[in-house]
């Protein structure tokens, strides 16, 4: 009996201390590899998952700063020419002005202006507008204007007031009759109107020099007996220009000149704008329908009043840089077939206009949408 309780008494400790040893190495082992395997998977599912992410953030991104930048795009070119094209006579006239004194650069009396970038680099447009509060109809000049003149005798001045901005337009447009602007310092009775220089008339020519004609205005045609050939005066009350444009931050900005403040001041609006592509749209056989679209600006007034229209394409990156190639080709402008468009070439069924990324650093690691739409120029074709 002793016997038998050493050898239970030796068992009970051998199993005790095999029990006190813990796990093996070759356990420790597999459950670490388990262990690892697990992290490899959760890491490889987190990989994915935030790559998925930031497509989707990024695509987010492009779509809404492409969808806003192009409707300001649209609203901007949508009132261009506001107050200015009530008498399409003088469209695409040449217009000389003085500010405080100083002579400005020339500038064209249109509703768009669109400035083509070299190479496929992004276009310019500029949009001018009236910005009269209330609605005043152009006047004829009934009685000659000579250069020297401070009185402009016209067919009413009814809506003008002290202070506003006007252009005069000759009654025929070349090269010795140009427009210019002048300010409102004084009204007498309905048909004379004066632009004396100094306090009030910022925009007034000097009494040293002069921005009108030699011939004046209203000498090339007398008011009462062809009134189509007598020149005449714009209110426009105050005028703004505003130039869209990408800046070298590759945003859509705005740069807003004031003729109230002669000064023009930049904004930035949507960042991740690549660039910006911009067409006339021309109704070159005088249908009443665009049959053309292409960035040549016109040169004479019959070639204005057939640009009824323009066509505009942005294109938003996204912004994220990818770790790897996302995007193999450039962008593509999908015109359709049913005008001529210059620059456009066959892809597929249709016919497409490559959009330039490929200067950009990267471009390749970004993704891009475009964003296009035809503005159709109302005021030109209500005549307001």
């Amino acid at each position: 009996h002793l016997s038998g309780n050493r050898h239970l008494a030796n068992g009970r400790q051998r199993c005790g201390a095999r029990a006190a040893l813990g796990f093996t190495l070759i356990e420790l082992m597999v459950g670490m590899v388990i262990a690892l395997l697990t992290t490899v998977v959760i890491a490889q599912v987190l990989v994915v998952s935030e790559g998925r992410r930031r497509t989707t953030v990024a695509g987010t991104d492009a779509q809404v700063n492409g969808a806003l930048a192009l409707y300001d795009v649209q609203r901007e070119v949508q009132m261009a020419g506001y107050g200015m094209t009530a008498a399409v006579e003088g469209i695409g006239c040449n217009i000389k002005s003085v500010l405080n004194g100083v002579a400005q650069p020339d500038f064209t009396l249109a509703p768009v202006i669109i400035t083509d970038g070299a190479s496929g680099a992004p276009d310019r447009v500029l949009v001018m507008g009236s910005a009269k509060g209330s609605y005043s109809v152009p006047a004829r000049v009934v009685t000659t204007h000579t250069q020297s003149s401070a009185d402009f005798f016209i067919s009413s001045t009814l809506g003008v007031a002290n202070g506003d901005l006007m252009i005069a337009v000759p009654g025929i447009i070349d090269v010795n009759n140009w427009c210019s602007i002048f300010n409102v310092t004084a009204i007498t009775g309905g048909s004379q109107i004066t632009h004396a220089s100094g306090v009030g008339g910022r925009w007034n020519q000097p009494g040293v020099s002069s921005i009108f004609p030699a011939s004046g205005y209203g000498a090339l045609g007398s008011y009462l007996a062809d009134p189509t050939k007598s020149s005449y005066v714009i209110n426009l009350g105050q005028f703004t220009t505003r130039e869209i444009r990408v800046n070298a931050s590759q945003a859509l900005e705005v740069r807003t000149f004031s003729s109230a403040t002669g000064a023009t001041t930049p904004s930035e609006l949507f960042p991740d704008i690549v660039n910006l592509q911009a067409f006339y749209g021309k109704d070159t056989d005088n249908d009443g329908v665009v049959d053309t679209y292409d960035s040549v600006q016109p040169t004479t007034n019959a070639a204005w009043r057939q640009v009824l229209s323009v066509r505009v394409a942005v294109v938003a990156r996204s912004a994220q840089m990818e770790k790897d190639t996302v995007t193999a080709a450039e962008p593509l402008w999908d015109i359709g077939n049913a005008t001529t468009v210059a620059g456009s070439a066959a892809c597929g069924t249709s016919k497409c206009i490559t959009l330039k990324v490929d200067t950009l650093p990267d471009w390749q690691r970004y993704r891009y949408k475009v964003y296009d739409s035809i503005v159709p120029l109302r005021n030109m074709l209500w005549r307001s």
